[in-house]
């Protein structure tokens, strides 16, 4: 088949349109691809949180390179749609109000912290820091983040609120998604995540940290097990440094005593970019937990490289 569709444009990536649906499923329906159901092998492509506040250049918090990975996952999927069974793509869903935000947080004048500010478990003793919302949890999450996880609290722009513009995929992106699910009569799974005040939620398998008896406040075993049971799992997103990283360490950590199911991992580094921080390297902290992440047995390849038929 040829390698993209007509409607495709990728001078639109990383614009805002309203995609022409009646020319893009008609165009699918005229590429005359098998039924997703007919696949011999399960290929499940996993996009995290690529979203407009994370990939437009004028979004809230922006990923610098995430217009080029946008534009190589669209590309990606085009070339192997034949052979992609499943898509799922999960969404950053936020509410103006949550423990990562600044207005959660005020200092001793009552100023709130800008955004990238961390704050540590001596920031909360010390009255640095002060939780304004919920203040007995927000210091013993402080806490346990630090001391369970090895974290600190980022604070971070207003981002992916829900019914904003920014919550909603890259338009050229979601064309792709729409695409794939006409052509191969097969639905996308679309997987909210981050709705949680109390918590924050990277990882698109379970919050950084539990916050039992709250919707999406533990472990996705649901998700899990439908990923167990794929041949293969095709990992891109933004950020790299964050919901991405986050999402492979918890695959890694739950399949890591079956090396047949961490093997089927298969991550596209050309299809991600990390975090931008004024003060921390989160592109080092990254590529060093992926080099482990390879070594236990998961593979990272570019995207041109590989050849799903």
């Amino acid at each position: 088949m040829a390698p993209f569709p007509r409607f495709y444009d990728p001078l639109r990536i990383g614009t805002l349109f309203n995609p022409d649906m009646a020319r893009i499923a008609e165009e699918a329906a005229e590429i005359g691809l098998l039924p997703a159901a007919a696949d011999l092998r399960n290929v499940h492509l996993l996009l995290i949180d690529m979203q407009v506040d994370f990939c437009h250049e004028n979004g809230s918090l922006y990923v610098p390179g995430a217009l080029g990975d946008v534009q190589r996952v669209i590309e990606f999927i085009y070339r192997n749609a034949e052979h992609i069974s499943q898509i799922t793509c999960s969404l950053d869903s936020h509410l103006p109000s949550q423990i990562f935000s600044p207005g959660w947080w005020a200092d001793a004048s009552g100023k709130h912290p800008a955004p990238f500010t961390i704050i540590t478990g001596q920031d909360v003793l010390s009255g640095r820091q002060r939780p304004l919302v919920e203040p007995a949890w927000s210091r013993e999450y402080v806490a346990r983040l630090e001391q369970d996880h090895k974290k600190l609290l980022t604070i971070w722009p207003y981002h992916t609120l829900i019914g904003s513009i920014g919550h909603m995929l890259d338009p050229e992106l979601w064309s792709a998604v729409f695409w794939h699910s006409v052509a191969r009569k097969t639905q996308p799974t679309w997987m909210n995540k981050g709705s949680n005040p109390l918590t924050e939620h990277y990882s698109i398998i379970q919050p950084e940290v539990p916050a039992p008896g709250a919707p999406g406040g533990g472990k996705n075993q649901v998700f899990l097990n439908e990923l167990a049971e794929a041949d293969l799992i095709i990992v891109a997103g933004e950020a790299m440094s964050h919901c991405v990283l986050e999402t492979v360490e918890d695959l890694v950590e739950e399949f890591g005593e079956q090396p047949e199911l961490l093997r089927k991992v298969l991550f596209l580094r050309d299809c991600t970019s990390p975090v931008a921080h004024p003060e921390i390297d989160f592109r080092a902290i990254a590529v060093a937990r992926l080099a482990e992440f390879e070594r236990q047995g998961i593979r990272l390849v570019e995207s041109i490289e590989v050849d799903l038929g």
